[in-house]
């Protein structure tokens, strides 16, 4: 097994080779696609233009649907939700599907939308992305950062590395066999550095300080969490992630 990390979808390849993609937004999108599924969310659709997202829910039943918009770490104005995990509850989620448009995440998600197997990470739910790997020994993943506006992020980074160092000891590897370029290395190093002070690196990253300039500090205990959800979302169909069983 080869992985190789990208840090933005803009540095991703066009020509998608992977028999495995795992797209990361820790800061918020697949924290909070994690935590909707885990609360009985049937679906989540996402879409990086707010006007399809609007066109393709229209088609839903409103008690069916929830709308989720983000842009610049704010809620779009007219949609249900903004990109908050700790806004998905069982009541406000159960049986519906969540249509979600962010600034980042869900433009990770849609690069590596046409490989075979698409699964959506974070750290609530490292473990579950690692055993499904592990179970599914795919020759080449390719692990895709959202990055912020094009630009690498602490936080995608230490994920990728925490996922990465959990695979080395699964697989009984050495870092050398497992890495497929030098970015993957580097990750692995940086969570070997913060693991017992992720939190304090999300302060230290430049989204994580715009997300506390908007008060958002629980959101950031929350997504520094690790191995908290057994959780897989997966792609289904082009798009639309479900939880996998």
């Amino acid at each position: 097994m080869k992985i190789f990390l990208y840090h933005t979808p803009e540095l991703t390849p066009v020509q998608n080779v992977a028999d495995c993609a795992i797209a990361i937004d820790v800061l918020r999108a697949t924290t909070t696609i994690v935590k909707a599924l885990s609360v009985g969310a049937e679906a989540v659709q996402v879409f990086s233009d707010l006007d399809k997202l609007m066109q393709e829910s229209a088609a839903w039943a409103p008690e069916k649907r929830l709308r989720a918009g983000e842009r610049g770490g704010g809620k779009v104005a007219g949609y249900d939700l903004g990109n908050s995990p700790l806004d998905c509850t069982s009541e406000r989620m159960h049986d519906r599907r969540l249509f979600m448009s962010t600034t980042n995440g869900t433009r990770a998600l849609e690069i590596v939308q046409a490989s075979p197997s698409v699964l959506a990470a974070a750290l609530i739910n490292r473990r579950a992305v690692v055993d499904y790997v592990l179970s599914q020994r795919p020759e080449t993943v390719w692990i895709v950062g959202a990055g912020w506006e094009g630009s690498f992020a602490l936080e995608d980074t230490v994920c990728a590395g925490a996922i990465a160092h959990s695979l080395l000891a699964g697989l009984n590897c050495t870092l050398e066999e497992l890495a497929g370029n030098d970015e993957l290395a580097a990750a692995v190093a940086l969570y070997e550095q913060w693991k017992d002070n992720l939190l304090g690196l999300f302060h230290l990253a430049s989204h994580g300080k715009r997300l506390l300039r908007l008060d958002c500090h629980d959101d950031l205990k929350y997504c520094a969490q690790t191995d908290v959800l057994d959780v897989l979302p997966i792609q289904r169909e082009i798009g639309v992630l479900v939880r996998n069983r």
